[in-house]
């Protein structure tokens, strides 16, 4: 790799030393870090709080009345420490046997510190051509909250050719991801004493009832050729007070993760309608999938690149988590979308979470080089 003007794995040693554990710490100080590190080699940053020190960022660099710029997103906070106990230190980015620990390195603030440190090292070449955008968000964890905020703010994300996820893949291209349904669903009933059920209406049989139907329940779609079938899964459940009372309220957890074409409004609908009047219904995370056929002639350079740098044939594979790109995908038109991170996917939310250093250091490679390439076209 050339000499970095920004070492990028010092850089994601930095963000992880910022707790950006979401909700309980905000992520304000940490994307300003970020900020000021692009501002001070050129970029035009501003910020964008959803809540109170809930700071998404946009940099811009670049830009021509013709061509849009290259568009590269990523989120810093993170999901919380855990039930298990840490065997190394999850805030201090320690570096052992080539790897780089702490909460958030995976997920994903080794790949926002990759293209941070890649565009900043072309930031002179990138100022008379397209450019690039930066949209760094908060909230990701939790559906997407800073991205949806800058979705809904007019004119403020503007425009983009296509779209870098830096979402965690080993560095591996993936062409798109299912969408998320997330529904808490409510039973309600009438409440008496135990020993008098006949008084009551119990919730929980309501709510019983319903789960018992979902685990038959068919979306009635043809499967995706890469992503498979639409998936339900019911995750939580609760209800009751106490054992010799009658429940008056019941609620269960569902998550369906649903593939291209399908309306997540439309599969609330038909849930809704085959539950029956027994249960209500109402949506938390509400994100359609992302797909960009890999036919698509940017993807098809993408690839190229990625075949020569891995060394090997790319085959089509999609996350299996959600990013931001369900809103800004969206909301730069339906660009063509790539999902590749340095991150390890399997480590994302784990205890001991950790990023190969070599993995950050190739992230740079790829990036500079998908940003030079966009601007040379």
């Amino acid at each position: 790799m050339p000499n970095s003007k920004i070492d990028a794995v010092e850089l994601t040693r930095q963000l992880v030393r910022f707790e950006t554990i979401n909700p309980t710490h905000r992520e304000q100080e940490c994307i300003e870090h970020v900020g000021r590190l692009l501002t001070d080699h050129g970029f035009d940053v501003s910020y964008y709080d959803f809540a109170p020190g809930r700071t998404n960022m946009i940099a811009r660099i670049g830009g021509t009345d013709d061509s849009p710029p290259l568009c590269f997103t990523g989120h810093l906070d993170t999901v919380p420490l855990g039930q298990k106990e840490w065997s190394v230190s999850p805030f201090n980015g320690d570096i052992s046997d080539g790897k780089i620990y702490g909460r958030g390195t995976t997920d994903m603030k080794a790949g926002v510190a990759a293209f941070v440190a890649a565009v900043i090292d072309i930031a002179p070449d990138l100022a008379d051509g397209p450019g690039v955008v930066l949209v760094i968000t908060a909230g990701e964890e939790t559906g997407c909250e800073g991205a949806s905020y800058l979705a809904g703010l007019d004119g403020v994300l503007g425009t983009a050719g296509a779209l870098v996820v830096a979402e965690p893949t080993s560095n591996y291209p993936y062409v798109g991801h299912k969408g998320a349904l997330w529904i808490k669903a409510l039973a309600e009933g009438v409440t008496a004493h135990g020993s008098m059920p006949e008084l009551g209406v119990n919730a929980i049989y309501k709510a019983a009832r319903a789960v018992g139907k979902l685990e038959d329940f068919d979306f009635n779609i043809a499967r995706h050729p890469v992503m498979g079938p639409p998936t339900l899964n019911v995750g939580t459940f609760d209800g009751g007070i106490n054992i010799n009372s009658v429940p008056n309220r019941a609620e269960f957890g569902i998550d369906i993760r649903t593939i291209p074409d399908q309306d997540n409004d439309a599969i609330l609908d038909q849930l809704s309608s085959y539950l029956g009047e027994d249960v209500t219904l109402n949506p938390i995370v509400n994100l359609e999938g992302v797909w960009t056929d890999p036919k698509d002639p940017w993807m098809r350079s993408v690839f190229q690149l990625m075949e020569q740098i891995l060394e090997e044939p790319i085959e089509h594979k999609t996350a299996a988590y959600f990013t931001d790109a369900s809103i800004l995908t969206r909301a730069f038109n339906f660009v063509p979308t790539v999902i590749l991170g340095p991150g390890e996917a399997a480590m994302a939310h784990q205890t001991d979470e950790f990023c190969y250093v070599s993995r950050i250091e190739q992230a740079v490679d790829i990036y500079r080089a998908l940003a030079i390439k966009w601007c040379s076209q």
